[in-house]
């Protein structure tokens, strides 16, 4: 599990995470500082997003936002639209990254003689590796019907795949810094050497500053958890929620352990080939051609070809998922041709041209873009479209508030404010759209420029956009939620999400219309298959010893188990769409949730009382904890007062014994002194006898037998 979360690092690690380093330092940390700082979080955050999903069993990260608001397609839409447009540049970055490593590994003789790439889409790498990707995202992604199963083969070959990059990228750092150097000691102090390799080792060499830093630091925590790829991984291929918290800590130490020689790597680089014109992207490659050792550059290739691979393939069966579901379905099954039909090949068919479609596009934009970028800057533009998803679903798995109106508000405007700070300079850039568009500005208004959108232009380009669209989908998505009027399925959804851990699993008396249970095994079989739909339903009969004759009326718990089954294969707002196509009288009405609502009331009365009972134990123990403290005080008291009055005791009767002892052992002492100690006897006694007496009233004073009578007395007596 830990180890297919490793898919995270990509290309843009294996290379981009270099060349960045050669140009702003230690700038290259905040990507993976974020992700260590989230997974601190993931066994709170994270294993409330898996229980989610299990018990909807969602299918992706489009799937989980519009469930939890109302189940609703336009957001699922929304959702997959703002995904495939804004993890295409992420996509042709690993085709850009195979391909010019491919080039690199295979024309580069000298940093003197760099041989541009230049090539044609026939006889272009990057084109036949989409294709090869492709061909394996359709053996490991799409075997299955119901894109909430387990993709075992990918996982294990995504998991592969992380092994073998680490184990590359490490013997590349530990062949350049104890090959090339005598160690990474010999690497920094040759550098510091140099006044501008020496400023790489402080803050003022990262572009943006501290700004810039935590812009970063917070675009990888959202990256880590909301990129599809990742969400697929961390959330639907989960197994075990225990799991999580061995990839809390055992995944910083991967990243740890993958960037430790990111540095020395791009130190090397910048003093084996200062002068000359060679790509800092390239250094990991370069190195080794450049010490002439073709073997280690060969299974640094193979190591970054599979982290751009494992990328890709996730990311475009997650995304294929995403397209057919929320994209494709809902507009099949409103079509008359598709209603009554077997639609189960149709779903395969369109998740397998879904996967081609994306991996064409990559390369498309790789083509018309991507050759104008550096890999971090690509990559960065995928990670501020991903962070779009971050507030719809933190804010509304904590807050039940959160409306389906407010995230749609925020979604779209976030997205539009991404898409005008990002992705439309990139066409500028490329020559696509007139340069005046970035300055001074559309129309000529230079407040509307999109690196300095109403006149902010303190920032870095990345800051500034992440800065107007959190800022756009936040502050929508808060204020029209706290104006808006959810109805009933938003309410019911929201508590689900939010209570997740209190709920044991999805009310059924949701629907409160009737349907036979041929009419559900006949709506389940059109899209999972007759044999898949019979199996299913026979398991559930048995378990829930029901009658599953063609017939007979189906239960509440067997139309929610139905919806679910659908949702694994056409996604949660596709199946509560074709579930009330069937169940007549559709979703539960006033009588349903009152009843609902009273059930509520008493368990909430209940837990009032229990906590009401558990208050008066919390005042009931103070004040035997009290009255303790008191009776250890009175026994020291006590213990006190015996020793005080053992001591008095033991002073008259001393006396009386010395004095008795000396007349018996005397007995012809004079007459006069005989009386003298007979007085003593007898005074000594009385004193005695007086201590006796009080030490009895006290007595009787304690244990309450003393009657008390009130008197008025001069004092002066």
């Amino acid at each position: 599990y830990t180890l297919s979360i490793a898919v995270y690092c990509t290309a843009w690690t294996f290379y981009g995470s270099v060349g960045r380093s050669a140009t702003t330092g230690v700038g290259f940390l905040p990507i993976y500082l974020g992700p260590t700082l989230m997974a601190a979080l993931w066994w709170f955050v994270l294993r409330k997003i898996i229980r989610i999903a299990k018990v909807h069993r969602l299918t992706s990260i489009a799937d989980f936002i519009a469930s939890r608001y109302a189940k609703d397609p336009l957001i699922g839409g929304i959702v997959t639209i703002i995904a495939v447009v804004g993890i295409l540049p992420y996509i042709s970055l690993q085709l850009k990254a195979v391909s010019t490593s491919f080039n690199v590994l295979h024309t580069f003789q000298s940093p003197a003689e760099v041989i541009p790439h230049t090539e044609t889409i026939w006889t272009d790498t990057a084109l036949y590796v989409a294709l090869l990707m492709a061909v394996f995202s359709l053996l490991f992604g799409t075997r299955h019907i119901d894109a909430s199963e387990r993709h075992e083969g990918m996982v294990a070959a995504v998991a592969f795949e992380s092994v073998v990059k680490l184990i590359a990228f490490c013997v590349a750092g530990i062949f350049i810094c104890y090959y090339l150097f005598t160690g990474p000691a010999e690497l920094v102090s040759d550098a510091v050497k140099s006044p501008e390799l020496a400023k790489l080792m402080k803050m003022e060499a990262v572009q943006g500053g501290y700004a810039s830093w935590f812009t970063l630091t917070f675009l990888s925590m959202a990256a880590i958890m909301f990129l599809p790829r990742q969400f697929h991984l961390l959330v639907v291929e989960n197994v075990n929620e225990e799991h999580v918290k061995k990839a809390s800590w055992l995944f910083p130490l991967y990243l740890l352990l993958i960037n430790i020689f990111v540095l020395p790597i791009s130190l090397a680089g910048l003093i084996l080939f200062e002068g000359w014109s060679v790509d800092p992207d390239t250094f990991v490659l370069t190195v080794p051609l450049y010490a002439k050792q073709e073997l280690v550059a060969l299974f640094v290739f193979l190591g970054g070809l599979s982290a751009a691979t494992g990328m890709a393939i996730v990311a475009s069966i997650a995304l294929s998922t995403m397209i057919c579901n929320d994209l494709v379905m809902p507009v099949l099954l409103r079509l008359q041709y598709f209603q009554r039909r077997d639609l189960s090949n149709v779903l395969l068919a369109i998740r397998r041209g879904s996967i081609f479609g994306i991996l064409l596009l990559g390369y498309a934009y790789f083509r018309l873009i991507g050759e104008s970028y550096a890999l971090v800057t690509i990559g960065l533009v995928s990670f501020a479209a991903a962070s779009q998803f971050a507030p719809p679903i933190l804010i509304g798995i904590y807050w039940r508030r959160a409306s389906r109106r407010g995230a749609i508000a925020g979604l779209l405007a976030g997205f539009a404010v991404w898409a005008y700070t990002l992705l439309v300079p990139s066409f500028v850039i490329s020559g696509w759209i007139p340069q005046s568009i970035l300055e001074p500005g559309p129309f000529g208004f230079e407040f509307l420029g999109p690196y300095h959108l109403f006149g902010l232009d303190m920032f870095d380009h990345i800051t500034h956009s992440v800065f107007w669209s959190m800022l756009a989908n936040v502050g929508l998505l808060v204020s029209v939620s706290l104006f808006d009027r959810q109805d009933t399925m938003e309410r019911v959804q929201a508590s689900l999400f939010v209570d997740v851990f209190r709920h044991r699993g999805i009310d059924t008396r949701l629907w409160s219309g009737t349907a036979t249970v041929s009419e559900l095994k006949g709506l389940v079989a059109r899209f999972v298959g007759p044999a898949e739909a019979e199996k299913a339903f026979a398991e559930y009969a048995e378990h829930h010893d029901l009658d599953t004759g063609l017939n007979a009326q189906a239960e509440a718990n067997l139309v929610g188990f139905a919806e679910r089954k659908l949702a694994g294969a056409i996604g949660a707002a596709s199946a509560r769409v074709m579930i009330s196509s069937v169940v007549q009288g559709g979703e539960i009405g006033i009588e349903g949730l009152m009843e609902i609502l009273d059930e509520t009331s008493q368990v909430i009365e209940y837990s009032h009382r229990l906590e009401e009972k558990s208050r008066e134990l919390e005042i009931a123990t103070a004040e035997l904890r009290a009255a303790n403290r008191r009776l250890t005080e009175l026994d020291r008291l006590k213990d006190e007062f015996v020793s005080t009055v053992t001591h008095e005791l033991r002073t008259p009767l001393t006396s009386v014994r010395s004095f008795s002892e000396i007349l018996r052992d005397n007995p012809s002492l004079p007459r006069e002194e005989r009386q003298q100690f007979l007085d003593i006897i007898v005074k000594e006694s009385e004193r005695l006898t007086r201590l006796i007496n009080q030490v009895l009233d006290l007595a009787k004073m304690e244990s309450g037998s003393v009657t008390w009578t009130r008197e008025c007395v001069e004092l002066a007596q």
